[in-house]
Parts: structure tokens; C-alpha cells; sequence
């Protein structure tokens, strides 16, 4: 297994609800962003473009809120993997004061970006996550 990726993220305007702190959902969208930021950088050329990844299911504990202009430090890494699916856990953490602001266990399925079948994660895939 990999060291745990890191992925900074501040909070923006857009990010902040009407009770003054960043929406739940936004959280969702991070868990997303230091997913992808992560398949990013470690997957090769060939390997973006032959392969996708889906959604199929998200869990998160809410911690603490975080506020505008906050500084946020995503860190994921991938757990078991069966097949074409794997899990990957991501802990939004404040940068300021350590806190952990959400922690997120998601299910992924891997699909071909032709055909959008799942296809089973090759060791290859394996070794760079």
C-alpha cells in the first residue's frame, strides 16, 4: 500500500450555506476532488484514458465546520478492492488547528471510457493507487 495522498483545498464563497459554514454537500464534492487529484497524478497517460471511475456509494461523518477562507487538507487512500470496485477513505482535516472536519469511505467502480462497463482493476491500476 501507498503513503496516503495529500490535497489542499480552501474554502471559496460558493462553499458556505446560509448557516454561515461550508454545506454538507460540499464536503461530497472534496471527497471527489482529492479522489480525482489523486487518480491524477499517479495514474499513466494510457491509463486516463482508458479508464473511469463511478460513484456507487459515499459514506461521511460530519465532524467540525469549517468557514470561509479556511484552509483544508484532503488526504485519501484506497483500502480492499473486489473486481472492478475498491474502496477509497478521504479525511478533510482543518490546516489550521488539526481538527478533522469529515471522513468519508467511498465505493468506486473502475469502467472502461469506451464502453462505460466495469472492467476488473489490473495489477497495474493496483500498483499506482
Amino acid at each position: 500500500m501507498h503513503e496516503p495522498f495529500e490535497h489542499p483545498i480552501t474554502v471559496q464563497p460558493s462553499d458556505i450555506d446560509e448557516l454561515g459554514h461550508v454545506n454538507n454537500v460540499v464536503y461530497v464534492r472534496w471527497v471527489q476532488e482529492v479522489a480525482a487529484a489523486h487518480w491524477d497524478i499517479v495514474a499513466t497517460p494510457s491509463m486516463k484514458e482508458n479508464y473511469r471511475w463511478v460513484v456507487l456509494r459515499h459514506e461521511i461523518d460530519y465532524r467540525n465546520a469549517a468557514f470561509l477562507n479556511d484552509s483544508v487538507r484532503g488526504t485519501t487512500w484506497v483500502g480492499e478492492h473486489h473486481g472492478a470496485r475498491f474502496e477509497r477513505f478521504v479525511k478533510l482535516v482543518s490546516a489550521h488547528d488539526n481538527k478533522v472536519l469529515a471522513e468519508a469511505r467511498t465505493m468506486w467502480c473502475m469502467v472502461d471510457a469506451g464502453s462505460g462497463r466495469p472492467v476488473r482493476i489490473s495489477d497495474e491500476v493496483l500498483a499506482v493507487l
